[in-house]
């Protein structure tokens, strides 16, 4: 469905109506408010009362099979759920991050617009466009960086 501007001018005329239904769209708000969550202090501190609760119980139980199988299946499932909950973060925030630059290089009359798919390319094609890049740079800074070190660095062996 293409985007048309519509007469007015608040930014949300142009991109059209804001689509908020669907289970993506309540995955999306579900991973973000989990993230939320999980990124907080208060988090750390409940994880850190429950592992010290789980070595306090260690001895009540034994040690027994059964107690350790519970803890590993719980942090095993929890571990699984928060892999896709942090990828989906980290997609949903790259796409907003490229779809604002992408507006940035369309708003400046300079910039190269052959640079806003650059993220669909693979890593040696993003790679010779940033040596281009460097080698057409009018000031550059005095310890550009060269294959990933500043000049003058060698990697260590």
């Amino acid at each position: 469905m293409a985007r048309r501007r519509a007469t007015g001018s608040h930014p949300r005329l142009w991109l059209g109506q804001k689509r908020t239904g669907g289970i993506t769209h309540v995955f999306s708000r579900l991973a973000n408010r989990i993230s939320e969550i999980t990124g907080s202090h208060w988090t750390f501190l409940v994880a850190a009362v429950a592992i010290l609760a789980w070595l306090i119980t260690g001895p009540l139980f034994g040690f027994s099979d059964t107690w350790q199988l519970v803890a590993n299946t719980v942090t095993t499932l929890i571990t699984t759920l928060m892999v896709f909950i942090i990828q989906n973060t980290q997609n949903r925030d790259a796409k907003a991050m490229h779809l604002k630059l992408d507006e940035l290089l369309r708003a400046v009359p300079q910039a190269r617009k052959a640079f806003m798919d650059v993220e669909d390319e693979d890593l040696a094609e993003i790679v010779r466009e940033k040596d281009i890049v460097d080698a057409e740079d009018p000031y550059p800074p005095k310890d550009k960086a060269q294959n990933g070190r500043p000049k003058g660095k060698t990697a260590p062996r």
